[in-house]
């Protein structure tokens, strides 16, 4: 009841930006361009947990971004999770980019049913802990990719949430917790709901959370999907943490050697020149 009595209230009384602080409603067009209109990238920790599918985040968790998803997942800023399903619809696309029609297709219309564009695009988020949503009165990750899903149909991408996976056991609060602990603390906590292999079978599987720091949570989230007999075909995540946009493509040079090409690190909608070194 308080979150939405929260809710009624920033209608009626005016809101600072939840990002910058500027008055004029819950995100000022500046931080929302940060936060969208970036441009999705591939993330990886340092080290990737087992089993870790390849990620993309629309950001990096810092600054502006930062302090959305915190009013959107602790202060119960609901009305952020447009702007950050916005972002993470990006993010998924970029995951599982839209496969091209069959070049025959308009005159076989049977390809329809085997074309990979027509099955639908399947967000399975990253579930809490029940004590955390209790506490919070909401589930961030799931709302976050309801709101995705929407983006993905209006741009005219078959997309629906399929919120199967459940918590086992307890798990400890991640906070204060290195990648080597937050692994063990997850591994083995997460399972499929029953029953549910048929529905992951429909499509193409993303995982979808708000926030990526060591992968622990998106490693075991994968490794209950596929023992349910589900695809996974990539993560997405709104943000991840600066970090993990560090990286480095091999990929060959005209001599033949090998070279790390240059990576661009994304700083607040800016991009870093890191450089690239041969080997």
């Amino acid at each position: 009841m308080w979150m939405w009595s929260r809710e009624i209230a920033g209608l009626v009384l005016p809101t600072g930006c939840a990002g910058c602080g500027r008055p004029g409603g819950a995100l000022c067009g500046r931080c929302r361009a940060a936060l969208c209109g970036a441009g999705a990238r591939p993330v990886r920790p340092s080290p990737p947990p087992p089993g870790l599918p390849p990620v993309h985040a629309a950001v990096a968790y810092e600054d502006e971004a930062r302090a959305v998803l915190l009013a959107h997942k602790e202060r119960g800023e609901l009305r952020l999770a447009a702007a950050l399903g916005e972002a993470l619809a990006g993010a998924v696309s970029a995951a599982c980019p839209r496969p091209r029609p069959h070049p025959h297709f308009h005159r076989r219309p049977h390809l329809h049913r085997r074309n990979r564009s027509w099955r639908p695009l399947l967000l399975v988020p990253v579930p809490s802990a029940r004590r955390a949503v209790a506490a919070r009165g909401h589930d961030p990750a799931r709302r976050i990719a309801l709101a995705a899903a929407g983006v993905l149909r209006r741009g005219g991408r078959p997309a629906r949430v399929l919120p199967v996976l459940r918590q086992l056991r307890a798990v400890t609060d991640q906070a204060g917790l290195d990648a080597r602990r937050r692994l063990e603390n997850l591994t083995g906590a997460l399972g499929a709901a029953p029953g549910c292999g048929r529905l992951l079978a429909e499509g193409p599987v993303v995982l979808v959370d708000d926030l990526m720091t060591t992968g622990a949570s998106l490693a075991e989230a994968a490794r209950a999907v596929r023992a349910a007999g589900g695809p996974v075909v990539g993560a997405a995540v709104v943000a991840a943490a600066p970090r993990a946009f560090a990286i480095k493509i091999a990929v060959p040079s005209p001599s033949g050697t090998e070279y790390e090409r240059p990576s661009l690190l994304m700083i607040s909608g800016r991009k870093h020149l890191i450089g690239g070194t041969c080997r």
